[in-house]
């Protein structure tokens, strides 16, 4: 900690200390704040500390100083009258102690309802044992840390809370006191971290031979200063690598391929098998930038980016020229979630309105769908209708929209068709590794959402849904421009688990053909052995019929 400067001390001392203002501090004396002093009223030379200097200014015999001379009735009045309240305020400063709540209640409850003196109740053998008071004491004052800091509760459940007092309690150090706040924020953490990094040292053995992803990550921290993250991702889960702070950066794609190139070259660009960013245009191009340096490493975009991105286009789509068919079929959707936005505005900024909420819903006004029946009761109670304000058009129009059956139906309908591409989403917004299940999800997910519109609209496939092919559209145009083929490769490795891969008619399709009971009646395990030194046995097999 660096040391006060004079005038913050003097500052301090001024607030604590007025009569330091009334004397002139020669010199330092010996230090431990002793002064050769001079008194600025009546010009006599004392050496001391404030002790002496409040003594003398306010005429207090008997502390070794003389008492000041010129020192008027009326002035000593107002030197005592600055002195009472400087003390009255550093007092009132001062952390009060409260007293912690009265232990062994429940014992002191028993003598009393007994007639016994508590001063003269023994102390039971059980309460000998297992030291009940102490332990009582103990409660409270740990109680009293979490009150009084703030902490949040469920602190008390992290296992290192609990395995300190255990230690603590179950062995012998007496006299121990907990690290203090430099200690924690120096020593202890760097010790910490130094044994971290140990740790994960046998994960980073580990990276040459099966290989790592880099994955980053744009975010702004709680003093708004924007930051990338880096992490390195293998099978053994992800590990932080850096936070580059980049607020006075330009972040173009020379400044993203840059730092990418650094966290490649502290990896190792060797044991880098791809770059995970967001689908943006420069983290595109910053990739494309990488790929050409590095040809063995592949950009990907993050699949939950890029499903952000395609849930956007069709429920937030913008009225432009080039965007004009989209915006025709799906600027309804953006019309009920505005509406539904607006409901929610609108009772999360009218206390009494939100009051009337809460007393039918127990659950917090996130988005209007999973509350419809607390909605519709909310509206029509008498509360509701009760309750005057000016914003007499705005609360009609949330009365009338949610008890509107066809507005519910076209959120119902909203939900069923976006749903799949939200599970998707779920699914890969995770830190388990994903990448091989893409292809099959996109398929899966683009079938749900076929037979979402089509079951809502009535219609046969082979009638075709306008609706339908806008939002298909937008999806393949989405996965075109995020799949690299890598996705391809990982799909094509992917072990598949499915019941019908393995019991049904097409169980194995992609080993050999439909109508085989095993892979030893087809000797697929010679064939997978077979080169091309051995024609005649390669002959004998593929047109020997299994």
């Amino acid at each position: 900690m660096s040391a006060s400067s004079p005038s913050q001390a003097k500052e301090q001392d001024d607030d604590t200390k007025p009569l330091w203002t009334y004397v002139t501090k020669i010199k330092s004396v010996g230090g431990g704040g002793n002064y050769e002093i001079k008194c600025n009223i009546c010009d006599f030379t004392f050496n001391g500390s404030y002790t002496r200097v409040r003594a003398h200014l306010l005429k207090m015999t008997g502390k070794g100083v003389r008492v000041c001379q010129k020192v008027t009735i009326d002035r000593l009045i107002d030197l005592k009258k600055i002195d009472n309240e400087t003390t009255l305020r550093v007092e009132k400063s001062k952390t009060k102690s409260v007293s912690l709540p009265p232990v062994s209640t429940q014992h002191q409850m028993d003598t009393n309802t007994l007639g016994v003196d508590p001063k003269k109740r023994k102390t039971s053998t059980v309460e000998n044992a297992f030291n009940l008071q102490a332990r009582e004491t103990l409660d409270h004052e740990i109680a009293r840390m979490f009150y009084s800091s703030g902490l949040p509760f469920h602190l008390a459940r992290n296992p290192h809370y609990r395995k300190a007092f255990a230690y603590a309690a179950n062995n012998q150090i007496s006299g121990y006191q907990p690290p203090g706040y430099n200690k924690l924020r120096t020593t202890l953490l760097q010790n910490e971290r130094r044994h971290v990094e140990n740790l994960l040292q046998p994960i980073k053995n580990a990276w040459s031979q099966k290989g790592v992803s880099i994955v980053s990550d744009g975010w702004s921290d709680p003093q708004r200063r924007s930051l990338i993250n880096f992490m390195a991702v293998t099978e053994s889960g992800p590990m932080f690598l850096m936070a580059i702070d980049c607020s006075n950066e330009i972040k173009d794609k020379d400044f993203i391929s840059k730092l990418m190139r650094e966290v490649i070259m502290e990896v190792g660009h060797s044991n880098v098998v791809q770059i995970v960013t967001d689908n943006a245009v420069v983290c595109k191009a910053a990739g494309l930038i990488i790929e050409a340096e590095f040809p063995s490493i592949y950009w990907t975009s993050c699949v939950v980016h890029t499903l952000n991105l395609a849930l956007k286009n069709i429920c937030a789509t913008k009225n432009t020229e080039k965007n004009n068919v989209i915006y025709e079929e799906c600027s309804w959707i953006t019309q009920i979630a505005d509406d539904a936005m607006f409901v929610k505005i609108f009772v999360m900024s009218h206390s009494m309105r939100l009051s009337i909420f809460n007393l039918f819903n127990s659950l917090k006004l996130l988005s209007i769908a999973p509350t419809r029946f607390a909605s519709t009761i909310m509206v029509i109670s008498d509360q509701w209708s009760s309750y005057k304000e000016d914003d007499v058009a705005k609360a009609k129009f949330v009365k009338d929209t949610l008890l509107d059956d066809k507005w519910w139906d076209k959120v119902d309908y909203i939900l069923s068709f976006t749903s799949p591409i939200y599970d998707v989403l779920r699914r890969t917004d995770t830190e388990a590794s994903s990448l091989h299940l893409v292809y099959e999800m996109w398929d899966s997910m683009i079938e749900k959402v076929n037979n979402a519109i089509y079951q809502y609209e009535r219609k046969e496939e082979s009638e075709g849904s306008t609706f339908y092919e806008v939002v298909h559209s937008i999806l393949i145009d989405r996965w075109t421009k995020s799949s690299t083929p890598l996705h391809c490769l990982a799909h094509s490795l992917n072990p598949r688990n499915t019941p019908q891969y393995h019991q049904e008619e097409t169980k194995m399709w992609d080993v050999a053909g439909d109508d085989f009971g095993s892979l030893n009646d087809c000797g697929i395990l010679e064939i997978a052995s077979l080169s091309l030194d051995e024609p005649e046995l390669e002959s004998v097999l593929f047109n020997d019929d299994c």
